[in-house]
C-alpha cells in the first residue's frame, strides 16, 4: 500500500507538471482558460494527501508502540485518494458540482476516523507515547476544518474569497506542514543513522507554537495582517529551532552529503523561506499569487522525494536489511544535493513570479524519477540473480 501511495504521489507531481507545461497551454490555444486550482489540486489532493494519510498510519504504531492497524484503517488512504482525484476533475468542470461536496465529505470523515484512531492509540500506549504522534492529530484537525469549509463557500459565493484563503492555509501549512514538522525530527536522524537526543523534547514543546502559528496565519490571511505575521513568527521559531538542533547534532556537511537528509533539510529551509516571503507579502513587498506554486516546488517536492528516498526501500523490503533495500537506498541517494538545489532555486523563482522556476523544479523531480527507475532495475537484477555489471552502474 505505502509503495503504491508513494508511486502515485510521484505520478501526481508529474501530471501537475505536464498540465502546467503542456495541457494548459494547449487548451489556451483553443480558447479554454484553465484556472490554477484544478492543476495544483492534482499535486495536493490526488498526490500528497493520500501519501500523508498512509505515512501517518505507518508511523503512529511505531510512535505509540502498538499493533499494526486493521484493514479499515489501512484502506483510508484509498478513500482519500478517490476523493483527491475527484477534486481537480470537479474544479475543472469535468465532474458535476456535487462531486466537490462528496469529495469534501469523504476527506472530512476519513480525517475524523483517523483522528479518533490516533486518540485511542495514544490512550492505550504503555508509558508515555512519543510526542510526534500528537502532531498528526493537530494536522488532521486542520484538514477536517479545511475541507468542512468547502460546502459553505460553494453555497455562499460571497464568502468564497475569505474561506478559500482559510482553506488553503489550513491545508498547506496545517495539514501538510504540521505532519511534516512532526515527522522530520524523527525521520532525519533515521536517514543519517545517528540519534537526536533533543527531538522528543522539541516536539513536545513546539506543538502549541506551531499549531497556534498555523491558526493565526489562516485567520489573518483574509485581511488580518498582524495576525498572519504573528503566526509566521511562531512557525519560523519552531523551524529555526529544528535547523539549529540538527546543525548541532549532525553538522551541515554530514546532512548535505547524506542522501535523503539533504532533501529533507531543503524542505525545512524552503518552508522557512515561504514564511519569510509570506511576511513580506503581509507588509506589501511581494505578491501572494505565486505562493502556491512556490509551496509545491520549494517544500512539497523536496519533502516527498526526500521522505520517499528513505522510506520506499524500507516499505518495499521490511525487516532485516537486504541487498535489495541497500541497492534502492543507494540509488535514491544519487543526486540528492542537486535535487534539493533545483527545488529551492525553482521555488524561489516561482515565489518571485518567474514561471521558469517550474523548469528547475521539473529537473529536480525528473532526477528523482530517473534514480527511482534505475533503483528498481537494479533491484530486479538482484532479485532474479543477475546483478548489474559495474559498467551499468552510475
Amino acid at each position: 500500500m505505502l509503495v503504491y501511495l508513494g508511486s502515485c504521489a510521484v505520478l501526481a507531481f508529474l501530471a501537475t507538471l505536464f498540465a502546467t507545461f503542456a495541457a494548459v497551454p494547449l487548451l489556451a490555444q483553443f480558447g479554454f482558460a484553465v484556472l490554477p486550482a484544478p492543476t495544483l489540486h492534482i499535486a495536493f489532493a490526488a498526490g500528497a494527501m493520500p501519501l500523508v494519510f498512509g505515512a501517518i498510519i505507518h508511523f503512529v504504531p511505531v510512535l505509540t508502540r502498538s499493533a499494526t492497524p486493521g484493514l479499515a484503517i489501512r484502506a483510508l488512504p484509498l478513500a482519500v485518494q478517490l476523493a483527491g482525484v475527484a477534486t481537480p476533475l470537479g474544479l475543472a468542470g469535468i465532474l458535476p458540482g456535487w462531486s466537490l461536496h462528496a469529495a469534501a465529505s469523504v476527506v472530512a470523515l476519513a480525517a475524523v476516523i483517523l483522528l479518533l484512531w490516533i486518540t485511542r492509540r495514544l490512550r492505550a500506549t504503555l508509558g508515555a507515547p512519543h510526542p510526534g504522534a500528537r502532531w498528526y492529530g493537530a494536522a488532521l484537525l486542520c484538514l477536517f476544518f479545511a475541507v468542512s469549509l468547502v460546502p459553505v463557500w460553494l453555497a455562499k459565493p460571497e464568502l468564497g474569497a475569505a474561506l478559500r484563503l482559510f482553506h488553503l492555509h489550513l491545508n498547506t501549512l496545517g495539514f501538510i506542514g504540521l505532519a511534516a514538522l512532526g515527522t522530520l525530527p524523527v525521520l532525519l536522524p533515521t536517514a543519517l543513522g545517528r540519534p537526536d537526543t533533543t527531538a522528543a523534547a522539541r516536539l513536545r514543546r513546539d506543538l502549541p507554537s506551531a499549531a497556534g502559528g498555523v491558526m493565526l496565519i489562516a485567520a489573518g490571511a483574509s485581511g488580518g495582517a498582524w495576525l498572519a505575521l504573528s503566526g509566521a513568527v511562531l512557525l519560523l521559531w519552531v523551524i529555526a529551532g529544528n535547523l539549529l538542533a540538527w546543525r548541532r547534532a549532525f553538522g551541515m556537511q554530514s546532512i548535505i552529503g547524506a542522501g535523503a537528509a539533504a532533501s529533507l533539510v531543503a524542505a525545512t529551509t524552503g518552508f522557512a523561506l515561504l514564511l519569510v516571503l509570506g511576511m513580506a507579502h503581509g507588509v506589501g513587498l511581494v505578491e501572494a499569487r505565486p505562493a502556491i506554486a512556490a509551496f509545491v516546488a520549494v517544500f512539497l517536492l523536496p519533502l516527498v522525494t526526500g521522505a520517499l528516498s528513505q522510506l520506499l526501500p524500507i516499505w518495499r523490503y521490511p525487516g532485516d536489511t537486504s541487498p535489495q533495500r541497500h541497492a534502492l537506498l543507494s540509488r535514491l541517494a544519487w543526486g540528492s544535493r542537486w535535487r534539493a538545489g533545483f527545488f529551492l532555486a525553482g521555488g524561489f523563482w516561482l515565489a518571485l513570479g518567474d514561471e521558469r522556476g517550474w523548469l528547475l523544479a521539473a529537473s529536480g523531480l525528473m532526477m528523482f524519477v530517473v534514480a527511482l527507475l534505475r533503483g528498481w532495475r537494479e533491484v530486479h537484477h538482484l532479485t532474479t540473480g543477475n546483478p548489474m555489471s559495474a559498467a551499468n552502474k552510475l
